[in-house]
């Protein structure tokens, strides 16, 4: 498995994960996939971000499993644990430490300007918190501990990782140079959409493929996905620009030569929709097959997992308590 030397011996990338639960189509092509290429040029360090999740109301008894499934699925889909480090946040205090001297830097007005803060507000009117609030400065903690130089996030995160450039800058002005300022890495992947092709794939929309679909499952979903509209019959000529399942999955899925096929059948009313989506959950099958195999695979040797995991929080913890030992040094706390 990866070492710590290895880590930073080269440019790392960092990347924060909540054990949320049943991953979709979505976070792999948005992220994982993303990760997994960056990975050919930078060593990666991953953590399953326990303490983010418990902002938001949760399940007490289900979050241990949670917090392996996440590992779990990660590692089927393909992160090497010989190119990164894959590890649970709770398991490395150095996090939570890092947070604090971070919150006496970070003024108030930039936190109550976080999109993201005033969405969840929205969302969880009731059980609004302090955790939540400060959110971002804990991602922050969580990012520089490591000194990442990339962090691949999703356009709602590029709003965070610009306040941890800005309190990497505020640290180091007032006590001395010790952290680097990370860049972002915005995937080129289009954001994808859900099966009904309005809104962004989530779970909690239920427009979702879940990532370890079975085939049943997975073909079951498909044939739900909204078509184009105004496609009334088999012989109706179709408009594939009008049809989400085109525009955004066949896009995505299938190779471009079969999508010209597709395009040519669908406008001569030469290929109808029930045939449009076999073709769709071929090739989605085709791409989630290895990672159900991989994920119980993994599963029937619960000792591997275990054993990542442990490598990683020691590995992790000791690359974060020498980063927070020079900030304390430097802030005459040592």
């Amino acid at each position: 498995m990866i070492t710590a030397q290895q880590l930073l011996s080269s440019p790392r990338m960092f990347s924060g994960v909540q054990p949320t639960g049943d991953l979709h189509l979505g976070n792999y092509l948005g992220a994982i996939a993303s990760w997994i290429k960056l990975l050919d040029q930078h060593p990666g360090i991953f953590a399953i971000v326990d303490y983010h999740a418990i902002t938001v109301p949760f399940q007490a008894r289900d979050l241990a499993s949670l917090r392996r499934e996440a590992a779990l699925t990660y590692l089927a889909c393909g992160l090497d644990p010989e190119r990164c480090l894959i590890f649970e946040q709770s398991r490395v205090p150095e996090h939570t430490e890092l947070a604090w001297i971070f919150s006496t830097l970070c003024p108030m007005g930039l936190l109550e300007r976080m999109t993201q803060f005033k969405d969840k507000k929205q969302q969880h009117a009731a059980s609004i918190n302090l955790g939540l609030f400060a959110y971002p400065v804990l991602q922050a903690a969580d990012i520089l501990l490591y000194n990442a130089e990339l962090v691949p996030v999703g356009e709602d995160q590029a709003q965070h990782l610009e306040l941890t450039r800005e309190l990497a800058r505020k640290f180091n002005t007032a006590f001395g140079q010790l952290f680097v300022e990370p860049q972002t890495y915005l995937s080129k992947t289009p954001r994808l959409l859900g099966i009904y092709g309005k809104e962004k794939m989530s779970k909690s929309k239920g427009n979702h493929i879940p990532l370890l679909s079975d085939e049943k499952t997975l073909r079951k979903t498909i044939n739900r996905c909204t078509t184009d509209t105004k496609r009334i019959t088999a012989t109706d000529p179709g408009v594939p620009a009008d049809c989400p399942m085109f525009s955004n999955l066949h896009t995505s899925f299938t190779p471009e030569a079969e999508r010209a096929q597709i395009l040519a059948g669908c406008t001569t009313a030469t290929l109808g929709c029930g045939a449009c989506k076999a073709i769709l959950f071929e090739h989605l099958n085709t791409v989630l097959t290895p990672i159900r195999e991989r994920r119980a695979a993994l599963a029937e040797k619960p000792r591997i997992l275990t054993d990542i995991l442990e490598h990683g929080a020691v590995t992790a913890r000791a690359i974060a308590t020498e980063t927070l030992q020079k900030a304390k040094s430097l802030m005459g706390l040592q």
